[in-house]
């Protein structure tokens, strides 16, 4: 598939079957996101991935109590038959930055604009996302309910707090009808095109 068709027909499945996910494209999908810019090439990242029924289990039982009694988007996305889980490790940038080409002296977290652990996690999510894509399945990131991160965190084997940091979830499958599935924002939302949200020379200058 074209890149830019890869781009294009991209969208978070909500539904799957129970058609098993060939293991090759999961090894894939991880390859191309440790691909991913990261800062100083710090790589500070880890992906838990479940892709048995007795995992993926343990992970929908410990992010919600609605298990048995799944809503519509719920039951869609419980039969995905892979998870997984990109978790960020903030050690490594901090580490990386004290080191003698890098020249920060200590390792202070104030130091960072932005934390770069989460963000360069994302941009690997989404290259896992983009690979799913080319290969004609679906699948869909997802954020993990604050309120149950911490058993989340114990069905994973992490430890209750600090590294590894899941920054979200993504399930993986074959997509099933889109009738089946929760409807997504994008099906009740415009989608704003390119030159209302880019600026050229100074922002508030549009593009024309």
């Amino acid at each position: 598939m074209e890149f830019s068709e890869v781009v294009r027909r991209r969208r978070m499945v909500r539904s799957y079957t129970d058609e098993p996910v060939d293991p090759s494209l999961v090894e894939r999908a991880l390859d191309h996101a440790t691909r991913a810019p990261n800062a100083g090439f710090s790589q500070g990242w880890t992906f838990v991935v479940l892709d048995t029924p007795a995992d993926t289990r343990r992970f929908w039982e410990a992010s919600t109590d609605r298990v048995e009694d799944p809503d519509r988007w719920l039951a869609g996305m419980m039969r995905a038959p892979v998870v997984i889980v990109p978790c960020s490790i903030k050690a490594a940038y901090l580490d990386r930055y004290t080191e003698s080409d890098k020249g920060w002296t200590d390792r202070a977290e104030k130091r960072w604009p932005m934390p770069f652990w989460d963000l360069d996690t994302a941009m690997a999510s989404l290259l896992i996302l983009q690979t799913v894509t080319d290969a004609g399945l679906g699948a869909c990131f997802f954020g993990i309910v604050t309120e149950r991160e911490r058993e989340v965190r114990q069905a994973l084997g992490l430890p209750d707090d600090g590294d590894p940091h899941p920054i979200g979830a993504i399930t993986i499958g074959h997509p099933a009808p889109r009738s089946t599935g929760a409807t997504g924002s994008a099906s009740r939302r415009r989608r704003t095109p390119w030159n209302e949200v880019a600026h050229r020379g100074r922002y508030g200058a549009g593009w024309q």
